[in-house]
C-alpha cells in the first residue's frame, strides 16, 4: 500500500492568511504575558516581516530561553521567541490534520479528543478484553524511554518527514526549526516548549506504533508520549517481544528504555500508568502525584485553571478523601 503523501506547498504554510489564523490561536492564554503584548502592538508589522524573511528564504530562528520546572518532575522548557512561536502554529496547522491521520488510535499523547483520561479509559477496556470481563489473568508489559524529548534524533525525524512531504522547501523550513535546538550533541533532541516538538516526537515514534501493532502483533498497546502499556494473558510473549522492542528502538529511532522502569506485572496487582495505580474496578492516585498537588497547593498556588484541572483529575478515581483534603486548603474566598 502505497504512503499517503502530504500535498500542501511552502507557500500555503506562509502566507499571510495562515499567519493571522495562527496568531489567533497562539494568543489563546496567553494575552497577558509582556512579549506577546510587545509582539501585538505592531502586529501587521511583525507579521509582514516574518512573511517578507519566509518568502525570501532569509527566515532564521532565534535563540531559545531556558527555565525550569518542576511540575510534574524537574525539567527545563526553551521557550522560543514569539516571532518563532507563531510560526510554530503557522506550520502545526497544517502538519497536524495530516499526520494525525497516519497515527494509530491507541496513540494518547498530544491529539485532540485522546489525552490522558482517554488513555485510561482504553486501558480499562482493554483489561476487561483480555480477561474476558475480569474472569482470566491480564499480563501488562509497562515501558518508558529514557530521556525522551533528548533523545530524538534529527537527522531520523527528518527523514520520516521527507517521506510524506512532497514539497522540500516545507521540509528545508522544518529542518531550520528542527536543527535550531540541540541538547547536549548538535542534531540531537527536541525543546519541551515548542509546539511542533509535541508533533515531531509522535511522528517519530509513529514508526515504533507501527512495528508494535503490524510486526509483533499487539493488540492490546496504549502509548502516551513516552509511555507505553502492553496487555496479554500470555506473560511468555511479553517477555519474548521486550527484546525486540529495545532492539527496534535502538536501531531504528537511537532511542532506549529507562531500566528501572520496565516491568511485567499482573494486572490485578496494580499498573501505575499516567498517574493514577489503575485495578480492575478502582483507581489509586499515584503517591507522587497527590504529593505534588498539595505541594503546589500549600505553596498558595490558587490559579482558579489549577484548581479545576486538580478536581478534574481526581474525578477520575476514588479520590473523595483526597478531593476534601484539597478543598479544605483553599481559601473560602476563592
Amino acid at each position: 500500500m502505497s504512503k499517503i503523501k502530504f500535498v500542501h506547498k511552502y507557500e500555503d504554510i506562509i502566507k499571510t492568511e495562515n499567519l493571522l489564523e495562527a496568531w489567533k490561536e497562539f494568543l489563546r492564554g496567553k494575552k497577558k504575558k509582556d512579549d506577546v503584548q510587545i509582539f501585538e502592538r505592531n502586529l501587521m508589522q511583525n507579521i509582514f516581516s516574518l512573511n517578507a524573511d519566509l518568502k525570501t528564504r532569509t527566515y532564521e530562528h532565534s535563540k531559545y530561553e531556558a527555565f525550569n520546572i518542576s511540575d510534574p518532575k524537574p525539567r527545563t522548557i526553551h521557550k522560543a521567541k514569539v516571532r518563532d512561536r507563531l510560526l510554530h502554529h503557522a506550520i502545526y496547522r497544517y502538519l497536524y490534520p495530516f499526520f494525525n491521520k497516519t497515527f494509530i488510535a491507541d496513540s494518547f499523547s498530544c491529539r485532540l479528543d485522546k489525552g490522558t483520561h482517554g488513555a485510561i479509559k482504553r486501558l480499562d477496556g482493554f483489561y476487561l478484553k483480555v480477561s474476558k470481563n475480569n474472569t482470566k489473568q491480564v499480563w501488562v508489559l509497562k515501558c518508558d524511554v529514557r530521556k525522551f524529548f533528548d533523545s530524538i534524533n534529527h537527522e531520523i525525524l527528518l527523514n520520516i518527514l521527507d517521506s510524506y512531504i512532497e514539497d522540500k522547501e516545507v521540509t528545508e523550513l522544518l529542518r531550520k526549526i528542527i536543527s535550531s535546538f540541540y541538547k547536549k550533541e548538535v542534531g540531537v533532541g527536541l525543546p519541551l516548549g515548542n509546539l511542533t516538538s509535541q508533533l515531531f516526537v509522535n511522528i517519530y515514534m509513529n514508526i515504533f506504533d507501527q512495528f508494535v501493532k503490524h510486526k509483533l502483533k499487539a493488540k492490546c498497546y496504549i502509548r502516551y508520549s513516552d509511555d507505553f502499556v502492553i496487555l496479554s494473558k500470555n506473560k511468555e510473549w511479553l517477555e519474548s517481544i521486550l527484546p525486540k522492542i529495545t532492539d527496534f528502538l535502538s536501531e531504528r529511532l537511537k532511542l532506549s528504555l529507562h531500566p528501572n522502569k520496565v516491568s511485567i506485572k499482573t494486572f490485578s496487582s496494580g499498573t501505575d500508568f499516567l498517574g493514577w495505580v489503575n485495578f480492575h474496578n478502582h483507581k489509586v492516585l499515584r503517591t507522587r502525584t497527590k504529593k505534588r498537588m498539595f505541594r503546589n497547593i500549600l505553596a498558595k498556588n490558587f490559579k482558579k485553571e489549577v484548581v479545576q484541572s486538580y478536581l478534574g483529575l481526581l474525578s477520575h478515581g476514588n479520590t473523595n478523601k483526597i478531593k476534601n483534603n484539597l478543598l479544605r486548603q483553599i481559601p473560602v474566598s476563592f
